[in-house]
């Protein structure tokens, strides 16, 4: 996988803040945000546990969709925290090169 693979993650973001702060009509992401921290921390607790149960039962398919799920619902929680995804790109990083 290259580093432009990854650049989806970065366009996500930017729609996900957008979504936020313009509390877009019939978004998902508005909608969940707007429950607060505590619905966000749920739905990543949900889906961490699904993810999980996907590995334990060897279903690869569901470990991928559980991981984008997962992957999705920690970046609605970064932008509600106004936390930028390369903040914690640069810490896995630096624990890297450590």
């Amino acid at each position: 996988m290259s580093k432009t693979d990854l650049s989806f993650l970065t366009n996500l973001e930017q729609v996900i803040n957008e979504r936020l702060t313009e509390g877009a009509e019939g978004s998902y992401t508005a909608s969940l945000a707007a429950q607060g921290p505590k619905r966000i921390a749920q739905k990543i607790g949900e889906e961490g546990v699904e993810l999980a149960l996907a590995a334990v039962a060897g279903d690869r398919d569901e470990v991928i969709e559980e991981s984008a799920d997962l992957l999705y619902h920690v970046i609605v929680m970064l932008n509600s925290q106004d936390i930028a995804l390369s903040e914690v790109v640069n810490i896995l990083e630096a624990r890297h090169n450590a």
